[in-house]
C-alpha cells in the first residue's frame, strides 16, 4: 500500500495517509472559499484507519462554525488541514489536497454546493456539479 505524506505551509504539522480510493471534490461553498481564500477547497477523503498526524498534532487548532462544522488548521501558518461536518461518523478524514506532498494519481469527481460558488468564477470542466452537498 502505498502512504502519501503531506504538510501544512510551515512543516509543524506532517501527516500521512493511504488508500486514497475514497470522494475528492471541489467544495464551492462560502465557508470553505472563506477558510481556503479561494474560489474552492478541493478536499479527499481517507478512512481514519487511514490517516494519521506524525508531526505537530499539538500545533492544530480548530474553529467550529455555527452550521456545526469544524475546520483543523497550523496554528503557526494558518494551513487549511481538516474538514469535519457536522454529521460526521468518524469513519473518514477529510483533508485539504492541496497539502498533500506527494503525487497522486486520483482525480476530483464532483463539485458541491455550486449553488453558492464565487459569482467571479465559472467552472468549466465536465466533472459533475451538485447545486448543494454530493448526492
Amino acid at each position: 500500500m502505498k502512504k502519501y505524506t503531506g504538510s501544512c505551509l510551515c512543516n509543524a504539522v506532517q501527516y500521512e495517509v493511504s488508500n486514497l480510493d475514497y470522494k475528492m471534490g471541489h467544495c464551492h461553498c462560502s465557508m470553505c472559499r472563506k477558510f481556503h481564500g479561494a474560489a474552492f477547497a478541493t478536499l479527499g477523503e481517507a478512512p481514519v484507519a487511514d490517516f494519521k498526524w506524525t508531526k505537530g498534532e499539538t500545533d492544530i487548532k480548530s474553529y467550529q462554525a455555527e452550521n456545526g462544522t469544524v475546520r483543523k488548521f497550523c496554528n503557526q501558518c494558518g494551513s487549511s488541514l481538516i474538514f469535519v461536518p457536522s454529521n460526521d461518523t468518524g469513519e473518514v478524514v477529510e483533508f485539504s489536497l492541496g497539502t498533500l506532498d506527494t503525487p497522486i494519481s486520483e482525480r476530483p469527481d464532483v463539485h458541491i454546493f455550486v449553488d453558492s460558488k464565487a459569482d467571479w468564477y465559472e467552472v468549466e470542466d465536465s466533472l459533475p456539479q451538485c447545486k448543494t452537498g454530493r448526492k
